[in-house]
């Protein structure tokens, strides 16, 4: 008995702890912000000022809890169970295109359940693609048979890929499916695979692009939306409306910010969607370039402290499984924060840890918990 209460408190202590506190810091500011972005919408909260920061803390509180659980599971343990997780996920997805499947600004990407509440499956799938393909891609290599992954590997895992990127695609959910594209070149990369197969996937890809416009495959929605994107100017009461008014909350609030709960576009409720995909702009305007430099320096922190325990790990399967998070991270928050600056087209990203959302809030967390069960169960040198 001594020996087990020892052994859990060995991997207690050898948590990443800065990975944890950055992490924890970053969803505690998104509730001031979800709270200043939600309390005066009474077609939201519906006259409870405090609804949307609560439900923020519960879905953090939930997230560690999933992330203590991923810890003492282990990330051998969930390998095992990749194939399970992998099949939970893809089933979900395909419920989106059913009548279960519920529009939220243009895309069908929310699974509706009892109780009024909503899922978004791919956010899940951003874990289950990158255990799925790390599981592949590392078999033989861990096993000591290859120093790299073959080209039957390579080819299987971006079949792991490929089905849920095309489930995704018919949502549509084009921001899922850019993430999910990151995750696929990072993970490949950090495999080791043949450079060929990435520079094959990036022709590929934008080839893809070229022939999506051609044929005129995009929603007319997603279509404005990169024209608002190429030239805000060009409608700016309508699809660059988001875009304009974003930018002219973070402008607004200079060095110092305008106070907490005192920018005007914000109690103004000049932005759309502020508490999800506009969060940043909250931090730009009443917290000013301090505030929301704050705020990347943490998500830096937390992509420093990854790339760490990818970089230290011992085993193959463990740097693919970080690297395929780091890449995840890294892309969605430049997009997030990129959108809001008008550098990037809107494409409804949540920004990691501190956009409000259950489903999203779940899977960085799940995420974090993977990164912490790789680092506690890192073999220690003698």
């Amino acid at each position: 008995m001594w020996s087990k209460l020892t052994a859990r408190d060995s991997v207690v202590w050898r948590l990443d702890w800065i990975l944890l506190f950055a992490c924890l810091a970053l969803s505690l500011i998104g509730a001031v912000l979800v709270f200043s972005a939600t309390r005066n919408r009474i077609e939201l909260n519906h006259g409870d000022q405090y609804s949307y920061v609560l439900k923020h803390l519960l879905n953090t509180g939930i997230g560690v809890a999933l992330a203590a659980g991923t810890v003492w599971l282990g990330h051998r343990t969930l390998r095992g169970a990749v194939p399970i997780l992998y099949g939970l996920s893809l089933v979900l997805s395909v419920l989106v295109l059913t009548p279960l499947g519920a529009t939220i600004n243009g895309s069908r990407s929310w699974l509706a359940i009892p109780g009024g509440l909503s899922l978004q499956p791919a956010e899940f799938a951003k874990i289950t693609i990158t255990l799925g393909m790390a599981m592949v891609l590392a078999a033989r290599v861990d096993a000591g048979d290859r120093e790299h992954p073959g080209h039957r590997a390579v080819m299987q895992a971006l079949g792991i890929a490929l089905v849920p990127i095309v489930v995704i695609m018919l949502m549509p959910d084009l921001g899922s499916v850019m993430v999910l594209g990151t995750i696929v070149l990072a993970v490949l990369l950090a495999s080791g695979s043949s450079n060929r197969w990435v520079i094959g996937l990036l022709t590929l890809g934008v080839v893809g692009c070229l022939a999506v416009w051609q044929l005129h495959l995009l929603d007319d929605y997603q279509i404005a939306r990169f024209a608002a994107f190429a030239n805000p100017s060009l409608d700016p009461a309508g699809v660059g409306y988001n875009t304009n008014q974003a930018r002219i909350a973070i402008g607004s609030g200079g060095l110092f910010g305008a106070g907490l709960f005192q920018g005007s576009q914000t109690t103004g409720q000049f932005v759309p969607e502020q508490q999800t995909d506009f969060i940043f702009t909250v931090a730009g305007e009443e917290l000013g370039f301090l505030g929301a430099g704050l705020i990347i320096f943490l998500l830096g922190v937390v992509l420093w402290r990854a790339c760490r325990i990818a970089r230290e790990s011992s085993e193959l399967y463990s740097t693919i499984v970080a690297a395929g998070i780091i890449a995840w991270f890294a892309f969605q928050a430049f997009e997030n924060i990129g959108m809001t600056l008008g550098i990037m087209p809107v494409t409804g990203l949540p920004l990691p840890f501190v956009s409000y959302g259950g489903t999203s809030m779940f899977a960085v967390w799940i995420a974090i918990g993977l990164l912490q069960s790789i680092k506690a169960q890192r073999p220690v040198s003698a």
